[in-house]
């Protein structure tokens, strides 16, 4: 069964950082992209950062462009969403999901869109960040 599982979220200040953690299970991290997501109250899912599996390219969305950084460990099979420099506009809910289906292909970025959150192979269920004074 495969399954995402997230950690790490917590009440931040302004400025400060945090890491979140997507730990896999029952499939290895070597064929599926994974992305990360984030809803806030009131707003839509919007995706954040992926990373790809074929070559371990990433990609950021603008607005957190600079300031987040995600990785993987092969080795325990984890994904990491380092986010530094962090502001009261991250508050959210953050999710990870995995899809071999070329989730995070670069050059298109077709399949990092919220809208098909639903039809990815696995969705984990969030990890609560909260940005405030």
């Amino acid at each position: 069964q495969l399954q995402l599982v997230e950690s790490g979220g917590a009440l931040v200040q302004p400025g400060g950082s945090l890491r979140l953690s997507c730990a896999a299970s029952g499939f290895t991290l070597d064929y599926y992209d994974i992305g990360w997501f984030r809803q806030a109250p009131g707003k839509e899912r919007e995706g954040v950062s992926c990373i790809s599996s074929s070559d371990g390219e990433t990609y950021s969305v603008d607005s957190v462009k600079g300031r987040f950084t995600v990785s993987k460990d092969k080795a325990k099979s984890t994904v990491y969403l380092q986010m530094n420099s962090l502001k009261p506009e991250d508050t959210a809910v953050y999710y990870c999901a995995a899809d071999r289906r070329e989730l995070c292909e670069i050059t298109s970025l077709n399949r990092f869109t919220p809208t098909l959150w639903p039809e990815y192979e696995s969705r984990g269920q969030g990890t609560q960040v909260t940005v405030s004074s």
